[in-house]
């Protein structure tokens, strides 16, 4: 059995863990960073972010004060636009290049579903007509 010290620190660990998993930075699409910020971490012109936003390329938030805030997610969406602008894409082209990758992820989401939904029906259609299922 835990001493009575042992147990006090075990509900401040639980508590301090409880604490940690709920702090807005750990939520990728939290819009923190400014147009500033994003420009220094990915060594681009803040004038290309602003472009990006206009193109509806990245489509950052906005604070209440009107300034662009990027999420960790946009982030990323944006150090991979600027690989493909610096291999010689126009933002037309990049634009489309993310429109067709988003409806590639969910057409494979609904294909997922949809096989998993064709495996319960074989699984049911064996147990009634005892069949091994397969």
């Amino acid at each position: 059995m835990p001493e009575p010290a042992c147990l006090s620190q075990l509900a401040w660990l639980a508590a301090m863990l409880e604490c940690v998993t709920v702090l807005p930075f750990d939520d990728e699409t939290l819009p923190l960073f400014t147009v500033g910020q994003v420009a220094q971490m990915l060594e681009v012109q803040q004038a290309f972010l602003r472009r990006l936003d206009e193109f509806g390329v990245v489509r950052p938030s906005r604070s209440t004060g009107g300034q662009r805030r990027y999420s960790r997610v946009e982030v990323t969406v944006v150090q991979y636009v600027a690989q493909l602008a610096d291999e010689g894409m126009t933002l037309a082209a990049i634009r489309r290049v993310l429109e067709l990758e988003e409806k590639v992820k969910s057409l494979e989401q609904e294909r997922n579903a949809l096989l998993e939904a064709l495996a319960e029906r074989n699984r049911l259609l064996a147990v009634l007509t005892g069949q091994p299922p397969g």
